[in-house]
């Protein structure tokens, strides 16, 4: 099989498409045969060394999408559509940058392929939406007629983010660093975007003139560089989330919760490698994506071109969900 291997950390161009053995999977194992698969930016963080525990050589790919090829202990049957997200993917054993991957069967779930559904599409889906409906559902306990702030709303799951909690009901705000991406916000959804390109990155006092009583719910996305910021747009008895790292730091150098978090203000977090892996969300996007209530832009690669995505990825290029397609 052909796979992407990191032999040491570095930049793109560490990643070397070699012939690799298919794996044989054992009992309470799947071996998937790979049709399309997602690029996280946490792979960037493993891919530069920034991944404790890590050793190498490393297939990376924390999230695949295709078909069955065996599963000796019987939980799914040969050719099977499947999907699989973390669980040690790409980190503790080899993911999803290539042909076929194995992997422990209970991170492995049945997922629908509908007709008229590419692989682009569905393989865009698993991670992008265990992270926002996650976050959304789980952390944010969002409700119809909430009012919410996706901060980072151009990134992958932002603007996954914005469109689910669009569609159920949700008055939605996005922000970009680049006012060249604000329609991109509104066409997921968002009724209202605010430009995040103060150096500073402050945005408090524009959006509080815009919605005085501040928001019901925040997903932080860009992660601790905003989220001193962004605790101030919550209202009292508001809900901030904070699951990502677009903004490239994974620790504050001083955190002090009574400075920090206003008085009735609620913070929480949302980790996808922390909470079970369910199909139902996946197939409930891919149904509104088929039926033209979802939009979520997908830009498309080749296996061999996985040095071109990562250098996209890199430069935050791509204003939608990078997919590596295998066939």
């Amino acid at each position: 099989m052909r796979a992407a291997v990191l032999h040491t950390p570095g930049g793109p161009s560490n990643l070397i498409l070699e012939n690799r053995p298919i794996p044989t999977p054992e009992p309470g194992w799947v071996l998937i045969r790979i049709k399309a698969f997602g690029l996280n930016r946490s792979e960037m963080w493993t891919r530069i060394g920034d991944s404790p525990g890590v050793t190498f050589p490393r297939i990376l790919g924390i999230e695949a999408t295709g078909v069955v090829a065996s599963a000796p202990g019987g939980e799914f049957s040969e050719g099977d559509v499947v999907a699989t997200v973390v669980g040690g993917m790409g980190r503790q054993f080899d993911g999803g940058y290539a042909e076929y991957t194995c992997v422990p069967a209970v991170n492995v779930q049945k997922v629908d392929k509908p007709e008229g559904l590419s692989w682009a599409t569905l393989g865009s889906l698993p991670e992008m939406v265990h992270t926002a409906w996650g976050a959304l559902f789980s952390s944010l306990q969002l409700q119809r007629g909430d009012k919410l702030l996706v901060r980072g709303g151009s990134s992958a799951v932002g603007l996954a983010a914005i469109a689910i909690a669009a569609d159920h009901g949700a008055h939605v705000v996005g922000t970009t660093r680049q006012e060249g991406r604000a329609q991109l916000l509104r066409d997921s959804g968002a009724k209202d975007v605010i430009v995040d390109d103060k150096p500073e990155a402050a945005i408090a006092e524009e959006a509080r003139r815009r919605y005085p009583d501040g928001f019901d719910k925040v997903l932080e996305l860009v992660g601790v560089t905003t989220l001193a910021d962004s605790l101030k747009l919550a209202r009292r008895n508001g809900v901030v989330c904070t699951c990502g790292i677009v903004g490239g730091k994974w620790t504050m150098p001083a955190f002090t919760p009574a400075l920090l978090i206003p008085s009735g203000v609620y913070l929480t977090t949302y980790s996808s490698s922390s909470m079970p892996f369910h199909a139902e969300p996946v197939n409930a996007v891919a149904r509104g994506v088929l039926e033209g209530r979802l939009r979520i832009p997908v830009k498309t690669y080749r296996l061999e071109e996985i040095v071109e995505a990562h250098v996209a990825m890199d430069e935050s290029s791509a204003a939608a969900k990078m997919v590596v397609l295998t066939e």
